[in-house]
């Protein structure tokens, strides 16, 4: 363009000798400069440039040095130019103007030859485009539908209009803490943990159908609407059961955690797959980010699936790892780039539930959370349950339902059942009678014989004296239960050649409390057990696991020898030294509430347990006890005490 331009304006220069000399020859000059310039922006644009610059009236001028003025103006575009250059300048001044539109022109050109492939390349994606969507749109129209997918897919929607009513436990589920029986300090713990700036990991203990999950939930809710707190509205509730979780150590599937689908055995998407890019697929605790992952059963869990749980709790994260991942890949869409280089987002609160002894639980898990015990149901709490539930299924009961109920089952949950049961019974009997169902006690005992139900509490204190008889206490889990242990003593034939029998299936440390009572009977009374054929009995055949029992044996046993009657609304629990110290032992709050469910009015308990037993425990009288001589005072008749511990 440049070389061009050298022509254009040596062919001005050199035109005519004769006529264009000196002074006419640098007007034609100048002429041919605007010429350019009218080429290069337009004639209407150089005028409105002109106008801008103050170089209108410049460029009209007659005056070859104005002209020439107008011309710096326009060309360089500054305003500032305002000094006439001198005649004897004007060459060189032509000359540099010349090279700055030569340079302008240059870059023009280059511009646009620029702007074509541009849009040549625009073009071409367009029409690309273009053709992707139109094979997009063929592909849905045509898409995996047939006409049998397509009846499949109608039969579904019409079974999806045919609803059953709700059933009777869904219906009856407590919507409020309200209607939780029996729990309120743990409900209220469960709040001060959970409803908190910061609140906490928890597990939940206690034994099957006392609302342990409904809880949970209902705590979530009212933490949501706590004034500070870090849980959004829209904040999930996850709920599996740790006994059905499955997975593969090879990480194929892992539901909890989330696991990867590598391309070429296990099924990664179609578009991923013909790229060789595995697919991440996220778990339960990424769905639970930012809400509250509930855990049912999680004493059941795998061992090792709960060690990778640990690992999610302490990053707030979860990582996947692929040896089909390659960073470098440029197919990799960005979030499965962000997924395998950052993790996922698994910031969530644990809340475990479980009807095992914390002893059971990871002790690494236990570290990590708030433990929250259930208290077992009482007689009274299951009648308040059944009272609700009848309320709720606008059904009248007789006064003795709820009584009778509550002898079949401790547990809520097994109650609502019941109740349904029987509530189904009178509807049927209502519906050929004509009248309004009525739950009579009746349908209660009709459920019980069909459903194969016998009374939980088969052992019933007494107002009487016997013995070598006694209540003693044990605790399965969370329930506790009383063990009536019985004893017979018989002179022996051969004067220190007595038997002892006790039971097989009681456990070896129950018999070693036998042996205990032996001796401290011996230096209480002076009695040789050795001098009686003893036969000591757990009614039932229980077995017991500890030494809790040794307190009773020792009372069963010294009750036979010497013929003195035992109260029977009294139950011990304790170890017993060979001193006659009443050691501590375990499950005593589970205990009593046993002891007061079979109608125990008093419960004598080591001192050593006296800080567990419960603060607002009605109904019976706990009495803490250091040796055998002050559980004397209190189950053998007072005329006879004195005699004993002189």
């Amino acid at each position: 363009m440049k070389v061009f331009l050298e022509k254009f304006i040596g062919s001005v220069k050199n035109e005519a000798p004769s006529k264009l000399q000196g002074h006419d020859q640098l007007k034609r000059q100048v002429t041919a400069l605007y010429s350019l310039l009218a080429n290069l922006h337009g004639s209407d644009k150089l005028v409105l440039r002109a106008g801008k610059l103050d170089a209108l009236q410049l460029m009209r001028s007659e005056k070859l040095e104005e002209r020439v003025l107008a011309l710096q103006k326009l060309v360089f575009e500054d305003p500032t130019y305002d000094t006439l250059p001198s005649y004897e300048d004007i060459p060189d001044i032509l000359e540099e103007l010349e090279e700055e539109i030569a340079d302008t022109i240059a870059r023009r050109t280059v511009e646009d030859k620029l702007e074509k492939k541009i849009s040549e390349k625009l073009q071409q994606r367009h029409e690309e485009y273009i053709k992707e969507i139109r094979m997009q749109v063929i592909k849905e129209n045509t898409g995996p539908e047939n006409a049998q997918t397509l009846k499949k897919l109608a039969i579904l929607e019409k079974m999806e209009q045919r609803k059953l009513s709700a059933s009777a436990m869904e219906f009856l589920r407590p919507s409020s803490f309200e209607e939780i029986v029996g729990q309120e300090r743990s409900v209220k713990a469960l709040l001060a943990k959970l409803a908190s700036p910061y609140p906490q990991h928890i597990i939940l203990y206690g034994p099957p159908g006392v609302g342990k999950t409904t809880a949970a939930r209902l705590a979530l809710e009212a933490a949501k609407k706590a004034r500070v707190t870090p849980f959004a509205k829209e904040a999930a509730f996850v709920e599996v059961n740790g006994a059905t979780l499955r997975w593969d150590p090879r990480e194929v599937t892992n539901p909890l955690l989330g696991s990867v689908h590598d391309p070429i055995y296990q099924g990664a998407k179609r578009d991923l797959a013909e790229t060789g890019v595995p697919e991440p697929k996220l778990g339960l605790v990424s769905d639970a980010h930012g809400g509250v992952l509930f855990i049912d059963e999680i004493g059941e869990m795998d061992p090792i699936l709960q060690n990778k749980l640990l690992k999610v709790l302490e990053d707030k994260r979860v990582f996947f790892d692929s040896s089909y991942y390659d960073p470098h890949e440029t197919n990799v869409p960005q979030y499965i780039r962000k997924i395998f280089e950052e993790g996922a987002p698994a910031d969530f609160i644990l809340i475990g539930a479980t009807t095992r002894d914390p002893e059971e639980i990871n002790p690494a898990i236990r570290s990590r959370c708030a433990e929250i015990f259930f208290e077992p149901l009482t007689p009274k709490d299951i009648r308040e349950i059944l009272k609700q539930a009848a309320a709720k299924l606008d059904v009248e009961m007789q006064e003795a339902v709820p009584e009778v109920i509550s002898e079949y089952t401790i547990e809520g949950r097994k109650a609502i059942n019941i109740l349904a049961d029987a509530y189904g019974m009178a509807c049927h009997r209502a519906e050929a009678g004509g009248c309004r169902p009525q739950i009579a006690l009746e349908d209660v005992m009709e459920v019980a014989q069909v459903s194969r139900l016998s009374p939980y509490v088969t052992r019933k204190a007494s107002p009487q004296r016997e013995v070598g008889k006694i209540f003693g206490l044990g605790v399965l889990g969370f329930l506790g239960s009383v063990l009536e242990i019985e004893a017979m003593a018989f002179t022996a034939r051969n004067q220190g050649q007595g038997t002892i029998r006790f039971n097989d299936t009681a456990g070896s440390m129950a018999k070693d409390s036998v042996f205990n009572a032996a001796s401290v009977i011996r230096k209480l009374t002076g009695e040789d057990l050795a001098n009686y054929d003893l036969h000591v009995n757990v009614v039932g055949g229980g077995r017991i696991d500890g030494p809790s029992a040794g307190v009773a044996i020792f009372l069963a046993i010294l009750s036979a020898i010497q013929g003195r009657p035992i109260a029977q609304d009294v139950a011990v629990t304790g170890e017993i030294s060979i001193q006659g110290k009443v050691r501590a032992v375990g499950g005593v709050f589970e205990k009593i509430y046993g002891a007061r469910q079979a109608g125990i009015k008093m419960v004598l308990v080591p001192s050593e347990n006296e800080k567990d037993i419960p603060v607002d425990v009605k109904g019976i009288k706990v009495v803490p006890v250091n040796s055998v001589e002050e559980i004397i005072r209190h189950v053998f008749p007072p005329a006879e005490v004195d005699e004993l511990v002189s």
